[in-house]
């Protein structure tokens, strides 16, 4: 039995503004990271955003949400879900990684132990952006 099979695993939860979709993951993450790139810049309404990605299995949705497509300065393409209602976007998925959700960590109220290990699109971070250290930065997408 692993740390994220046990009963006594964290579980977080994530829900949009109005409450009516939540996301429920259960375990650690296999990363935490910090995105400067513009569009986590756009759906933060920041100089950055924070996510954590959960393996499929240990994912649990509720409510309704809707999706769109949106592709990487490299190509790739995301989709994001977010509440039809509200607009919030509590996670993503990556053509590259299906099996994955990405976990936006605006939403999720149990955050504080869920501290970014690196740092991603590290040349469109802002100058004046906080400098998160000990945080492994990489220059573009580290994947």
């Amino acid at each position: 039995m692993t740390d994220n099979d046990s009963p006594h695993a964290p579980t977080r939860r994530a829900t949009c503004a109005c409450g009516q979709l939540a996301i429920e993951c259960v375990g650690e993450p296999v990363r935490v990271s910090v995105c400067h790139c513009l569009d986590c810049k756009r759906r933060s309404g920041s100089a950055f955003a924070t996510q954590a990605r959960f393996p499929n299995d240990r994912v649990t949705i509720s409510g309704q949400s809707k999706q769109w497509t949106r592709t990487g300065d490299e190509g790739g393409k995301g989709v994001m879900d977010f509440c039809p209602d509200c607009g919030s976007r509590l996670w993503a998925s990556a053509e590259h990684d299906p099996q994955m959700y990405n976990l936006r960590l605006g939403g999720v109220r149990q955050r504080a132990q869920l501290a970014p290990k690196v740092q991603v699109w590290c040349n469109s971070s802002l100058p004046w952006s906080m400098n998160l250290g000990g945080v492994k930065q990489h220059p573009k997408n580290a994947g």
